[in-house]
């Protein structure tokens, strides 16, 4: 999608090489046409005195040779005339052998050539009467010297057109760009909302912003403030529902059942179901999905703690590896990270023969934590099922206590996707990642 600062430049750019274009042309198409009427007025006078060279005498009408102008008689000097009347032609000169047409109507005409040069002429034609007849006076001038003239001219200012065209565009994107700075300060801003590195925009952006911002403020602070309600209802209904459940299973087991076995164990198995089912909604209600404002996961600050807690109750027989870079911070909420490493690397704990090694990298276009072990793994016709039940692994095979369920809740909280795969150390990788411009 094109940036609002593209679409104007884009747009002012059409409309000034539109407006510039169609401004060029009407001018020189003014200019050329005033040209015209100029030299016009110069043939036409020129016309009204070769028609006072017409004179009379006892053989009808002659031409007055003292009269013309001196460049009527060098050849091809770019002054020509034709004089027509019902008795007699003269033509001057300068025509040497050419023939200068005579317009059928009168009035201005351009694009006559003529001459061994091919000369563009502008050529005027007048009818007039003298003596009672009439005469036709065609008389024209080489239109060359000022075409050329005119197009080094239209040259020059397209030239000048075209530079002052793109310091215009050079202005404009300085102007844009200055104007459209609060949209880039505020769109940077709510760029690190998403990556939890602020929990506020900044007012002061620009009073059309205001009020945006102020909404936008508003919104964020109603919701964490309803996700941290949210959690302290969970917990307390948590344990408002823990303390029932236990006086009910601890009924199930009371001496007084004992004579109907069938009744006890179908009670006991619906008890455990309804705690299982009501822990893992519990957990899935107060996972804060995407990250709120603000939410940072410090890698440097809280992978040693959790690693030196697994190793307390593992025992110090495993070697607890991490391949992260330093300074590494992920924009998720740290109870869920935590809750999220701390399934998987109970699992490779519990069932890694020497090594756990916990990986996580961020790549240019996506985010992956990864949890390898060395021990038995599981099959790989096995895995696909386990993940679309969202069962725990140990009820799937044997041996592997992989809280499944919860790892899968907050995969999906996180729009994040799940995978199991075979460990470079021989056993099994949890592989857990999610794009970045979903971070």
């Amino acid at each position: 999608m094109k940036s609002i600062q593209g679409r104007l430049s884009l747009g002012l750019i059409g409309v000034l090489v539109m407006v510039g274009l169609i401004t060029a042309q009407v001018s020189l198409w003014l200019f050329e046409a005033g040209l015209q009427r100029y030299l016009e007025a110069g043939l036409r006078s020129e016309s009204e005195s070769l028609l006072i060279a017409v004179g009379r005498d006892a053989q009808g009408l002659r031409l007055n040779p003292e009269r013309l102008l001196p460049a009527y008689d060098r050849p091809f000097s770019g002054r020509y005339f034709r004089i027509d009347t019902p008795q007699s032609h003269w033509r001057s000169r300068s025509l040497w052998d050419a023939e200068l047409p005579l317009p059928e109507q009168p009035g201005l005409h351009t694009d006559w050539r003529v001459g061994p040069d091919n000369q563009l002429l502008l050529v005027l034609r007048s009818d007039y009467r003298r003596y009672q007849q009439t005469v036709t006076i065609t008389v024209a001038q080489d239109y060359t010297p000022v075409r050329q003239s005119f197009q080094r001219m239209r040259q020059v200012g397209l030239g000048t057109g075209a530079i002052a065209l793109l310091l215009i565009l050079i202005l404009q994107r300085f102007t844009v760009k200055r104007a459209l700075a609060p949209l880039e300060r505020a769109r940077q801003q709510i760029a690190q909302l998403r990556q939890g590195r602020r929990s506020q925009l900044d007012h002061g952006q620009a009073a059309e912003l205001e009020p945006l911002i102020e909404q936008i403020n508003h919104l964020l602070a109603h919701t964490e403030d309803s996700l941290k309600r949210a959690r302290n209802a969970t917990g307390n209904l948590g344990h408002a529902l823990k303390t029932p459940l236990a006086v009910l299973l601890n009924l199930a087991d009371h001496a007084q059942l004992k004579a109907a076995p069938a009744l006890r164990q179908v009670m006991q198995e619906q008890l455990r179901a309804i705690e299982w089912r009501v822990g893992r909604e519990l957990n899935r209600a107060r996972l804060a999905g995407d990250a709120l404002p603000g939410a940072r996961f410090d890698c440097d600050e809280e992978i040693p703690i959790l690693m030196q807690t697994l190793a307390k109750i593992h025992g110090g027989h495993l070697q607890l590896c991490t391949r992260i870079a330093p300074g590494l911070q992920l924009p998720r909420e740290r109870e869920d990270v935590l809750e999220l490493l701390g399934n998987l690397l109970d699992n490779a704990c519990k069932w890694a023969d020497a090594t756990v090694l916990l990986t996580i990298e961020a790549h240019a276009d996506a985010l992956h934590i990864g949890v390898d072990d060395d021990g038995p793994g599981i099959e790989p016709s096995r895995r696909q099922a386990v993940l679309e039940r969202g069962q725990r692994l140990d009820e799937s095979v044997q041996g592997h206590g992989l809280g499944l369920g919860i790892v899968r809740d907050i995969a999906q909280a996180w729009g994040a996707r799940l995978e199991l795969q075979t460990s470079e150390l021989g056993g099994l990788r949890a592989v857990v990642s999610w794009p970045l411009g979903h971070a």
